[in-house]
């Protein structure tokens, strides 16, 4: 074997060597999920911290509560993985798991097709409708409608399916005031600034149960929007995570869940959260 013909084996032996590697290193991932066993890996959920009752950090605490942190917790029980809640803003939230940043996101959000364009969902693991909330004793307003067909400045969250609905609602941006946090739009309304704010159902039970000398909800539905948790568009979680909302679904989990977070037994309010 002349000196060339040694030089040429030895570079084959290390680029199998690397391909090897390589390929056994591309592999990890789908080797940590097998069948809904996803192996122990570390999941990052995206969580606001700022969404009562899905997310928050009681003030002088430093650990998140809500439902978003129970959930993921049981899901990861289920499904063999650890729940790594990572702060995102919302609605950047959406990009930073598109952009494989951030495994998943919980924060309550709205299936719809605009977003399965860069993300993908899991199933949905409860179904919302979106309501009016106002004032307590408002007199001006006895249904929804009577908020539509007025002058009535309505408050909501930016880049959410309930701006949206605000905007097909109304056609007038001059009536439509856009908060960073819902908090924020509701704290508007009890001081006057907006004459309602567009909630999902489930989230404004919680609002009006802290507030509940201040708010209420008007009952009628303008529209209902399914919630799942989004995924980057090639990501091997949600089969696993599927199999777990069925699984706290049939043990009747997330119904506990909904008891503790959605009726007037929640009792957390925004003065009792740090931010």
């Amino acid at each position: 074997m002349n000196i060339k013909q040694s030089r040429v084996l030895r570079l084959f032996a290390v680029l199998l060597a690397v391909g090897l590697l390589a390929a056994a290193c591309g592999d990890d991932d789908d080797a940590a999920v097998e069948g809904n066993d996803l192996g122990g890996r570390t999941v990052t959920v995206g969580v606001e911290n700022a969404y009562l009752p899905f997310n928050y950090v009681p003030v002088g605490e430093s650990e998140g509560q809500g439902w978003d942190y129970d959930a993921w917790r049981e899901i990861c029980r289920i499904a063999n993985c650890e729940a790594e809640f990572v702060v995102a803003g919302w609605p950047a939230v959406i990009d930073q798991v598109a952009q494989g940043e951030i495994d998943t996101a919980a924060d309550g959000i709205s299936i719809t097709d605009e977003r399965k364009e860069i993300v993908a969902y899991s199933q949905a693991y409860m179904t919302v409708d979106q309501k009016f909330v106002v004032a307590k004793g408002e007199d001006r307003y006895a249904s929804a409608d009577d908020i539509i067909n007025s002058d009535a400045v309505i408050g909501t969250q930016v880049g959410t399916t309930n701006f949206e609905l605000a905007e097909s609602l109304l056609g007038n941006d001059d009536r439509i005031n856009a908060y960073d946090q819902f908090g924020l739009a509701i704290q508007a309304l009890i001081s006057g600034d907006v004459d309602a704010v567009i909630i999902d159902d489930a989230a404004g039970q919680g609002y009006v149960g802290e507030n509940a000398d201040a708010v209420e909800l008007i009952d009628d539905a303008l529209q209902a929007d399914p919630l799942g948790f989004i995924f980057p568009l090639d990501s091997n979680l949600i089969p696993a995570v599927d199999a777990a909302i069925d699984e706290m679904r049939d043990s009747g989990f997330l119904q506990e869940l909904g008891e503790v977070y959605f009726t007037d037994s929640f009792s957390v309010t925004y003065d009792d959260i740090e931010g």
